[in-house]
């Protein structure tokens, strides 16, 4: 949905994942498309922040991107190269993943030592000694004593062991890290720890990353562009000023308008979304949102909108399509 680039790190181009989902003991399979035609383009440095409800293809288009799942159609590029074509030993040196929960995407039975040395010895690089001026270097980078070494996992708090992730998909010094809500496990108060951090790391080593979280908090504290993805498609994108300060997508909006506040009197805030999310095998016809869209009209229930560019980036939206009979001037 974006214009790709050839200064940008990493590309995609009409990606597309679709799955064969078979309905009871009896029935017949069938398709599930998770990720639905998704174009994005990341220049190197930036911090793209993926946003969207739980289901709706945030994780596998972080699996396609970190070479664990295969598109069904479309490419993934890493410096103008597919992905397809590089060998997996390769693009672990390039893309690195950080994962939700630090405790069950660490090995309880090995030692941090172990953990965050494991890339060096999987690919060959260096000796003991090297690995042990290695580990203490990215330790000591991401705040922690060089005398963690030899605990374990289940011996550290949750902060702790999501620095220990962090270093160890660090090591390698990649090009681009997938974060995939590398916050949402953690209390609110560690949570600005990391994510500082994760700030202070992408200027120290020059890392471009793709962050997927649900927190629209949290995208708005680290990335410069965020891409709102709805049902597989990506709806809008824009730079995070734009986006947060005059969101063009009516689901965009509803988003913002979830962010709860600390100002009291407020309550819960009401999205107007309902609670009922699209059955992903069975989406709605024309737009996927229209059934919790207020401002669906019968061409949203039966023509699908075309992306269309706006001054901060683009919308998939009939009210900001010039050609659309629902354009309204003043939405866009």
């Amino acid at each position: 949905m974006s214009k790709v680039s050839a200064s940008a790190v990493l590309e995609l181009r009409g990606v597309t994942k679709t799955y064969h989902v078979k309905q009871g003991l009896f029935g017949t399979a069938r398709p599930l498309t998770a990720v639905n035609d998704v174009s994005l383009s990341l220049p190197r440095g930036e911090v793209l922040g993926l946003v969207g409800e739980s289901g709706c293809g945030k994780s596998t288009l972080a699996k396609i991107l970190l070479g664990l799942e295969a598109p069904t159609a479309g490419q993934v590029l890493v410096d103008g190269e597919e992905i397809g074509a590089q060998d997996r030993m390769t693009l672990a040196r390039r893309i690195q993943p950080i994962f939700q929960d630090p405790y069950s995407s660490l090995n309880p039975r090995k030692s941090i030592f172990d953990i965050v040395s494991l890339p060096l010895r999987v690919h060959g690089i260096g000796d003991r000694a090297h690995w042990e001026k290695e580990v203490r270097s990215i330790l000591d980078i991401v705040g922690l004593p060089a005398r963690v070494m030899n605990t374990f996992p289940s011996q550290m708090s949750g902060g702790q062991r999501q620095r220990v992730a962090i270093a160890r998909a660090l090591i390698m010094k990649p090009e681009i890290v997938i974060c995939d809500e590398p916050t949402s496990a953690l209390d609110v108060s560690v949570q600005s720890q990391i994510l500082n951090l994760l700030g202070d790391l992408r200027s120290e080593f020059g890392l471009t990353y793709l962050f997927i979280s649900h927190d629209l908090a949290v995208v708005e504290h680290l990335a410069t562009r965020v891409a709102v993805m709805y049902l597989g498609r990506i709806v809008e994108e824009a730079g995070v000023a734009g986006l947060f300060d005059e969101a063009a997508h009516p689901y965009t909006q509803a988003l913002l308008k979830s962010v709860l506040t600390p100002e009291p009197g407020l309550g819960v805030p009401d999205t107007q979304l309902g609670m009922a999310y699209p059955n992903p095998i069975d989406p709605p016809s024309g737009c996927h949102f229209h059934p919790r869209c207020p401002m669906a009209t019968e061409l949203c229930k039966t023509t699908a909108p075309r992306p269309v560019e706006t001054p901060g980036g683009r919308v998939e939206c009939h009210l900001h399509d010039p050609e659309s009979p629902m354009h309204n001037p003043k939405a866009a």
